[in-house]
């Protein structure tokens, strides 16, 4: 009676877990439904989206993203323990034709004079093998909102536009019911090659490696669940065919904090969230940064709502220096606007934001955010502070046709 008891706390938690909106618009199950077994479908993720961010500041420029991608493929599972995936990845800008054709991410000097026109069109393959408690993915990963990384450390904004990640990845999970209560460990390990070369090539080879962690307890007695986010993303570039002149450059941010979720038997509210965390960067090679070590402290706190509704704040600082290889850039120091470096920033933001459900994976989302930033003085501004927002409005579709089942 006592596990069917903790073992129903921990589907309650999983499901209210995935409450917040970007969760419910970018991260996808990886799990096998034996349902699936022997069936062939035909599967389509879109994500049709307009973004738009108003932003004045020394950080980076304003701009918008209206447009959507999409991802057609043939899924087959021939096996208990196996999944094929076979299909495209076309990402499309209302009102463009024409497409650089190289990563859709911190990409300037790699392809920048190959083009696609009409979309740009990636071809997309994913196999994978699931065992007792791990997950083995080959070819297209679960990448971006599925890595569950801070949010220092990601911009949701990314899962709008970057290419899908590709390489090898690790999904371990791990549940162990006690007479204390439930400990839960999460991990997601992943290679992320973005940029291949060839001999004589003119660009150079990147690839990302990550990991993230997240230990959790809960008790049978308390309503409230603890958990211990750990995460390193390393960025490398270069390579023993690189003809480039940049030379080799690793780049690692680091996570580590502590968090709760606390679900309040009421109407109103689903659960009420709080994490604080210490953050590193270093550049282990190469002068892409004019620094290379720095560190963060970050903080938040919000509240998912019954309705859908979500409100999150927190603050960042960084005394000195600091950059997110993925994150916002108002969580870093040095501007991707003209690559002035800044000696400290704190940032205090706000986001409100809210999704209706209309069936699994058919999801309409819209939000709102505003991020206040003090700027320490760099070698060409003095002291500043300075208020960014933007606003957003989504909509995720999934349609699964089955043609046939063996």
């Amino acid at each position: 009676m006592k596990r069917a008891a903790t073992s129903l706390i921990v589907c309650l938690i999983v499901q209210s877990a995935t409450a917040q909106m970007w969760d419910q618009l970018a991260r996808s199950s990886y799990r096998i439904r034996q349902s699936d077994l022997r069936a062939l479908r035909v599967e389509v993720e879109a994500l049709t989206f307009f973004r738009d961010n108003e932003y004045s500041s020394k950080l980076t420029k304003g701009y918008s993203l209206p447009g959507l991608w999409l991802e057609p493929k043939l899924v087959y599972t021939p096996l208990s323990q196996i999944e094929l995936e076979l299909g495209a990845h076309a990402l499309i800008f209302n009102g463009a034709n024409k497409y650089p054709n190289y990563v859709y991410h911190d990409i300037g000097r790699w392809k920048g004079t190959q083009h696609q026109h009409g979309a740009h069109a990636l071809p997309w393959l994913r196999a994978k093998a699931d065992f007792r408690h791990l997950t083995v993915v080959m070819g297209d990963i679960y990448g971006g909102q599925n890595h569950r990384l801070s949010t220092p450390l990601w911009n949701a904004e990314a899962n709008l536009s970057q290419d899908p990640e590709m390489g090898f990845q690790l999904l371990w999970d791990r549940n162990k019911i006690g007479t204390s209560g439930i400990w839960n460990v999460h991990m997601d390990t992943w290679l992320n090659w973005q940029s291949y070369i060839f001999e004589e090539d003119s660009h150079q080879e990147a690839f990302t490696v990550g990991s993230a962690w997240k230990v959790g307890f809960l008790s049978p007695w308390s309503k409230v669940r603890w958990y211990m986010p750990l995460q390193l993303v390393i960025q490398h570039r270069g390579g023993e065919q690189d003809t480039t002149s940049m030379g080799v450059q690793t780049l690692c941010n680091a996570s580590v904090g502590l968090g709760m979720h606390w679900y309040p038997t009421t109407r109103t509210v689903k659960r009420v969230n709080a994490e604080a965390s210490v953050l590193a960067t270093y550049q282990q090679s190469g002068t892409l940064w004019p620094f290379d070590t720095g560190v963060a402290y970050h903080v938040t706190a919000g509240a998912d709502f019954r309705r859908g509704i979500s409100l999150r704040g927190g603050a960042f600082r960084a005394p000195h220096h600091f950059v997110s290889l993925y994150g916002s850039p108002f969580f870093s120091t040095l501007s991707v606007r003209d690559r002035e470096s800044h000696r400290g920033i704190t940032t205090a933001y706000l986001r409100a934001d809210y999704h209706y459900t209309f069936h699994h994976d058919y999801v309409l989302g819209a939000e709102a955010e505003a991020y206040q930033c003090w700027l320490g003085r760099s070698t060409l501004h003095p002291k500043s502070d300075e208020l960014n927002f933007s606003f957003g409005i989504y909509l995720r579709l999934h349609p699964s046709i089955l043609l046939k089942k063996w």
